[in-house]
């Protein structure tokens, strides 16, 4: 029974990918053989489940291509809500792989912003770089030693590995830049954040061709700080931190957004912390995609995914 099943199905298909115009047939050959590659960690559910979605799925927002630098943002860089256009979020730094808004005031980015793309075959990552460095661009000059014996890890906002292997070595130093640094708890950055990272830098770009991410923490009113070295003070202390996937197919356009505390609870699944961005830019004060039509900024921001991709 379960092979007649199968052979309906795989007849079905066969029928439907015939019945496509020929940019979505170079889609799902893409996504097929990208199943088959043994470091992108794409499923055959997720094939199955991908080639409804493309298509058939509400979660998707139609809109005109995003103006402006995409290389990596995703509709204009986060700006500070409520102050007009002219209103970084934060000192703008650029690096290879990826963008930082950096305050001083905090000694904390309050967003990175890079895009990672598909490629043939995943190079292996080079190897991890003995150690973080003070960004000298920075006034704050956070020293990484400041984070020893405090309980928190250096958590990266741009990811080493998904970096490293679209953009080299050179990049996958500049990664641990203290710029790139938030305080995160042990557990999330090596538990929840580094699942999602996982799938930045290996399955959603197999299944999608490219992926757009902007992360950051949340800071309370008056967040606490790391003792600083010196008597200078050091980083804010996040209470969380956000990250924000972007998928852009065929004039539509659709997000996750996730919201992390610091200690989720053990166990917990990466679908318990999906957001709308409008939550997030409720937290951070931040104003994402501000260079998108409002119509497109207004309907893709209130929508929360119904589930990871």
């Amino acid at each position: 029974m379960l092979l007649w099943v199968n052979l309906v199905a795989a007849l079905g298909g066969g029928a439907w990918y015939f019945l496509q115009p020929p940019e979505r047939q170079d889609e799902v050959r893409r996504l097929v053989g990208n199943s088959f590659a043994d470091n992108k960690n794409v499923t055959a559910m997720e094939v199955a489940w991908d080639v409804y979605q493309f298509y058939y799925s509400a979660d998707f927002v139609t809109t005109p291509p995003a103006a402006g630098e995409r290389t990596h943002v995703y509709g204009g860089a986060p700006r500070v809500a409520g102050e007009g256009d002219a209103i970084p979020a934060g000192r703008f730094l650029r690096n290879i792989g990826y963008l930082v808004g950096y305050d001083d005031d905090l000694g904390s980015p309050r967003w990175a912003a890079y895009r990672v793309a598909d490629m043939d075959r995943l190079p292996a990552a080079g190897p991890r770089p003995g150690g973080f460095e003070v960004d000298a661009r920075t006034v704050a000059r956070i020293d990484p030693d400041v984070y020893t014996g405090s309980g928190f890890d250096r958590g990266h906002l741009a990811p080493n590995y998904a970096i490293a292997t679209r953009h080299g070595a050179a990049a996958q130093r500049e990664t641990f830049l203290m710029s790139n640094v938030m305080p995160q708890r042990h557990g999330l950055n090596a538990g929840l954040w580094k699942q999602v990272e996982m799938r930045v830098a290996t399955n959603w770009p197999a299944r999608y061709g490219e992926v757009w991410v902007v992360a950051g923490p949340v800071f309370g009113a008056k967040p606490a700080r790391l003792e600083g070295l010196e008597g200078g003070s050091g980083p804010a202390i996040p209470e969380a931190c956000y990250m924000i996937v972007v998928d852009e197919s065929g004039g539509r356009v659709r997000t996750l957004a996730f919201l992390f505390p610091q200690e989720p609870a053990a166990g917990a699944k990466m679908d318990e912390f999906l957001t709308t961005v409008d939550e997030i830019e409720r937290r951070t004060r931040l104003d994402f995609f501000a260079e998108l039509p409002l119509e497109t900024e207004t309907e893709l921001e209130g929508r929360r995914a119904g589930r990871v991709w």
